[in-house]
């Protein structure tokens, strides 16, 4: 079963964002459900879930790994489980909780907990001097570059700190965990999005910023596959991109329930994804998406590889 956001104003249709997705679901034989993004009472936002239902999927706008927790806790009061649990998603979600296993593959990354400026200095210190992009745990401010996201030498930490305070001010109440400082790498090309369901990734895009910019037909998985099962995170996006020397690097991982799909990338690629994934340790076509019972359920065929769109 997938669970899609019901559109504010209209609250018996799907997001007019993930509509498209919704019928594209429909069409393939599952079910879908509409809930409460917005929800103040996890219960309520639920409600249409049948209860029994067994194991569903999210795709939709992101949570913080709070609301997603309550999310999961009133799906699981009514006999529902979000195949990506809490802990799961807050691994896939913020920055530290993946950071170390893909260090290899990744820029050079230091972190802090909460926004004071000693903690910031000292993750200045601790990347080293040089330029540098800043994030928090979840999310950059890239279409601010030079004023919320750039950071030319974290050496000048009062310059730094003018941007740590710009880029605090711009997330509000969005902010995340801490600011994370990552070492500048001169990069070439446009990224590429990556779709990884049990350790196996089923479908490469471009990247919903670029969505034009269709993935080339070298991509190479071959260094972020390891650390990537090493994970072993149910669903999550990987954004790569062509570092200057050639390598393929990560630039960061999303969980997948909440990335954006390019426009470029029609929905059923996306809905046939989620149809072939078989959860870890699971038999093949055991604990497949449900769908509406009107004919055999889909069973997975053996892995072709990444669908490229």
């Amino acid at each position: 079963m997938l669970l899609i956001p019901a559109d504010v104003l209209r609250p018996r249709r799907p997001d007019e964002h993930f509509a498209d997705e919704a019928r594209a679901a429909r069409e393939a034989g599952i079910d879908v459900v509409l809930i409460d993004h917005g929800f103040t009472d996890a219960a309520e936002a639920v409600a249409r879930v049948p209860d029994g239902v067994g194991d569903v999927v999210y795709r939709g706008w992101m949570f913080t790994a709070e609301r997603y927790a309550e999310l999961a806790g009133a799906l699981a009061d009514r006999g529902a489980a979000l195949r990506t649990g809490a802990a799961q998603y807050r691994q896939a979600h913020e920055l530290p909780g993946w950071y170390d296993t893909a260090a290899a593959v990744t820029p050079r990354t230091t972190w802090t907990t909460g926004d004071d400026l000693a903690g910031f200095r000292e993750a200045c210190v601790a990347l080293g001097g040089g330029p540098a992009v800043l994030r928090d745990w979840t999310k950059s401010m890239k279409h601010y570059w030079h004023e919320a996201a750039y950071i030319p030498d974290t050496g000048d930490t009062a310059a730094a700190w003018t941007v740590a305070s710009r880029f605090r001010e711009l997330r509000g109440d969005d902010f995340t965990g801490g600011f994370v400082l990552r070492a500048y790498e001169q990069f070439q090309g446009a990224e590429v999005r990556t779709w990884w369901l049990a350790g196996e990734c089923r479908l490469v895009t471009a990247h919903p910023d670029t969505p034009d910019d269709l993935p080339p037909a070298d991509v190479d998985l071959s260094a972020v596959a390891g650390p990537l099962r090493e994970l072993s995170l149910p669903f999550v996006t990987a954004d790569l991109t062509r570092h200057q020397d050639g390598r393929w690097r990560l630039v960061e991982i999303g969980d997948g329930q909440v990335s954006d799909r390019p426009r470029s990338t029609p929905p059923e690629a996306l809905i046939e994804a989620l149809r072939s994934w078989t959860p870890f340790g699971a038999e093949v076509g055991a604990g497949s998406i449900s769908n509406s019972g009107t004919g055999p359920s889909h069973q997975p065929q053996p892995d072709p590889g990444p669908e490229r769109v």
